[in-house]
């Protein structure tokens, strides 16, 4: 068999698979994103297990598959940090010296105090906070005086929500445009990101209208895969966590059901390249907020949605299932940031090799690597698996 001619990659943000071995010094020894949810109560995902999930470690009333259709393995983030920009750089072959800087105790008056005198009004909240929550608890205050609501999380974020009739979106956006141009050096996060949101007191809720604003990534897959005319299709966040780069066309998802409707039209649009997905819902809705039981539904939601994803794909695709790091939601940690974990690496064809353990991957850039190689380039990091997948 000739190599792929289409490639589906699908991050499933958030869903980690046990500790790294450098966890102490994340504060997160003991934390297992998947481990714990599926201590929780039994878990429905036929399609993972048939993949071979169970079969990368051991989950509780999860049994290993026999003969799994997927090959398997685990990966580690060699870059330090846990945050969405990290992860999805070392995945298209990027490392980091330093992590991207986390804000747990909010923003410090050298950052607050000139983005406050350069929009021309002060600010609430500048705290860590749930997106959902922090305009429950400072929306009315916002639509009553007009200052936006600045606010980060466990990720290297600022973050500024706004009710659109009080902070009109291209001023929200200007507003975020002055930030990232303030937020550099040692305070250089990951993204800036507008939230703005609509409604009255009590029924606030944020729009489609979000808009990242990313640090500038060095050279990467995304850029060897443009250079050698390969069409790439962004789902979810992946046009803003590059910046744009390489992504030929993308689209926004509204939950992790769009995005995998989403999903399964472009695999009927696009023949060949790219296809590569970011389903947020397990961190932002469930993990940050200590949700067990909601984590544990969503990931049953999407094993629905991957049986029928499994239909559409032909023996020229390969399909790649991943995390970016954990978001262990046990509520015997009192945090509510991301934690460093390994991330599950399904890779699996119709038309491919079945049942190969890829084992411990170094880094998360053999999955670029690999793709790379299959489109008949090279990033700087990684090393490929691509002949673990290709039949002969």
């Amino acid at each position: 068999m000739k190599n792929f001619t289409r490639v589906i990659w699908i991050v499933l943000d958030s869903v980690g698979i046990g500790e790294l071995p450098d966890a102490a010094d994340y504060g997160d020894v003991g934390r297992s994103t998947l481990g714990h949810i599926a201590e929780s109560r039994p878990l429905h995902i036929p399609n993972l297990v048939k993949l071979g999930l169970a079969n990368i470690a051991p989950l509780k009333n999860l049994a290993s598959c026999a003969a799994p259709i997927a090959n398997f393995g685990k990966g580690a983030t060699l870059s330090p940090g846990k945050d969405t920009t990290t992860g999805h750089w070392e995945m298209a072959g990027i490392w980091l010296d330093q992590a991207f800087p986390v804000y747990k105790n909010g923003f410090p008056p050298e950052i607050m105090q000139p983005f406050e005198k350069a929009i021309g009004r002060k600010t609430l909240g500048n705290k860590p906070a749930s997106g959902t929550e922090i305009i429950k608890e400072l929306g009315e205050e916002h639509v009553r005086t007009g200052f936006p609501i600045v606010y980060t999380s466990g990720d290297s974020v600022f973050q500024i929500a706004a009710h659109e009739d009080v902070i009109p979106i291209a001023e929200l956006y200007r507003m975020c445009e002055i930030a990232r141009k303030l937020l550099d050096g040692p305070h250089k996060v990951g993204r800036v990101i507008a939230r703005p949101f609509t409604g009255t007191p009590g029924k606030f809720r944020r729009t489609e209208r979000r808009h990242d604003y990313a640090v500038e990534p060095p050279p990467m897959l995304l850029d060897v895969l443009k250079e050698r005319g390969i069409p790439i299709f962004g789902i979810g966040k992946i046009h803003d966590i590059y910046n744009a780069r390489g992504v030929e066309s993308y689209v926004t998802t509204k939950n992790n059901i769009d995005g995998m409707e989403k999903l399964s039209a472009e695999l009927q649009a696009q023949p060949r390249g790219l296809i590569f997905a970011n389903l947020v819902d397990f961190d932002m809705l469930y993990g940050h907020r200590k949700d067990v039981e909601g984590f544990a539904k969503s990931l049953e939601e999407f094993d629905l949605l991957l049986g029928k994803l499994l239909t559409q794909l032909t023996v020229s695709d390969l399909l790649i299932i991943t995390a970016d790091h954990g978001c262990d939601p046990d509520p015997r940690w009192p945090t509510t940031d991301h934690s460093r974990e390994y991330v599950p690496i399904l890779a699996y064809s119709p038309g491919g090799k079945a049942g190969k353990n890829l084992g411990i991957r170094n880094t998360l850039a053999d999955m670029g690597q690999t793709i790379a190689e299959n489109f008949g380039g090279h990033i700087q990091h990684g090393t490929s698996f691509l002949n673990n997948l290709i039949s002969a």
